[in-house]
């Protein structure tokens, strides 16, 4: 009965950050950078709102779209963060999870045939959504633009086929943002083509030296962006499933109606937990950002005292050095560091083929954890030398 399964899931393969986090669980004296799980507790006070939701018996269904308090707090979070104005009511869907949000996103504007831009090396996660929809992933090479999109990629590209551009910023794997003019370009080239932008702004409460920026925020781009976020890595609830989508109420309206008969709802529980976050944990994010920045100092500077190539990261707690230079690819190195080192990482091609010949490295990990990673990496590359 196997032959009867639908071609397109048999298709798709499991990711390659699964793939090598799975892998580490093998090896007892093994130190992992995979995964983007922030090594902090959820906040104190969020997990009482939770344990005051099971108390209450706030266990039941909520609107499809979310409660609608959270749903205000939320557009309350975007507005005093990244001047985002959206109505509550019928422009915010809260979701289970940011996946949830950008699967519902995608399954809402893609067709059969249709084409959706993303940059290379990027999450891994869009792409089987894009090919579940009959749809085509169409990669730009930002190997050569300090992995950011560029009008001039952007335009090599785009054709009547193109139904959306997918801008994820901070980046997963390589944690470059998007500058203000940067944005304003890609703006002036879509503003007039019928093409969506799926904008997803998971990481924008890690970014250290400069605010984020949103190109939601311009007006001639809000009623084409469907802006995802969620509270997985600002208020580390990975597990909590909290996610939501912010857009135009002639798409969110589309939106609710995939995710009601995905999920009815998220969590009760979780949503009341979120509530917590988005206003009394409104800045709950800054102190992790001040760690996750002593970090990524020191990984970058560690990195590049061992000769590697590598582009600072502007957010996020991700960093992509090249190792393409050893002859290796991507899968070799990182399986040979794991096996000789003990020491596991991310190949650079689970991020699509532009990743190929490079390895993510998560920082979202304690600092003594970091430095011996770092030091039986050093070791690694001086045996390949």
């Amino acid at each position: 009965m196997e032959h009867l399964i639908n071609p397109r899931v048999r298709d798709i393969q499991i990711s390659g950050i699964r793939k090598f986090f799975n892998l580490v669980q093998q090896y007892d004296d093994a130190i992992s950078l995979t995964i983007g799980q922030p090594d902090f507790a959820t906040p104190g006070h969020i997990k009482e709102a939770g344990k005051r939701a099971i108390d209450q018996n706030w266990t039941t269904y909520t609107p499809n779209a979310g409660l609608p308090e959270l749903r205000e707090a939320a557009a309350a979070f975007v507005w005093k963060k990244y001047g985002l104005r959206y109505d509550p009511v019928t422009e915010i869907i809260v979701t289970n999870g940011a996946s949830e949000a950008i699967d519902i996103a995608l399954r809402t504007v893609l067709t059969e045939g249709s084409e959706v831009i993303l940059p290379g090396p990027v999450y891994p996660g869009y792409e089987p959504i894009i090919r579940l929809c009959g749809a085509t992933p169409v990669y730009v090479d930002t190997r050569e633009t300090d992995f950011k999109v560029t009008t001039t990629l952007l335009s090599e590209k785009i054709n009547k086929n193109t139904r959306c551009v997918i801008l994820p910023y901070p980046s997963n794997p390589t944690g470059c943002t998007l500058e203000q003019d940067e944005i304003e370009k890609i703006a002036a080239l879509l503003e007039d083509k019928e093409v969506f932008v799926i904008s997803d702004e998971i990481y924008s409460e890690l970014i250290y030296e400069k605010k984020h920026r949103s190109i939601a925020s311009l007006s001639s781009m809000r009623e084409k962006t469907i802006v995802i976020n969620g509270l997985s890595k600002s208020h580390s609830m990975t597990g909590w499933r909290i996610g939501f989508t912010f857009a135009p109420a002639y798409i969110t309206s589309q939106m609710v109606k995939v995710h009601q008969y995905n999920v009815t709802c998220a969590s009760a529980i979780s949503q009341y937990a979120a509530l917590e976050a988005l206003t009394e944990g409104i800045n709950d994010a800054e102190i992790m950002r001040a760690e996750y920045d002593k970090r990524r100092t020191y990984v970058y500077d560690r990195l590049t005292e061992m000769g590697l190539d590598v582009v600072k990261p502007n957010g996020a707690f991700y960093i992509f050095p090249r190792i393409g230079h050893f002859g290796l690819s991507s899968f070799t190195f990182a399986s040979r560091l794991l096996e000789e080192q003990r020491v596991a990482v991310v190949p650079g091609d689970a991020f699509s083929a532009y990743g190929e010949g490079y390895i993510r490295i998560s920082y979202a990990y304690a600092m003594e954890v970091l430095e011996e990673g770092l030091n039986r990496l050093e070791a690694f590359i001086t045996s390949l030398k």
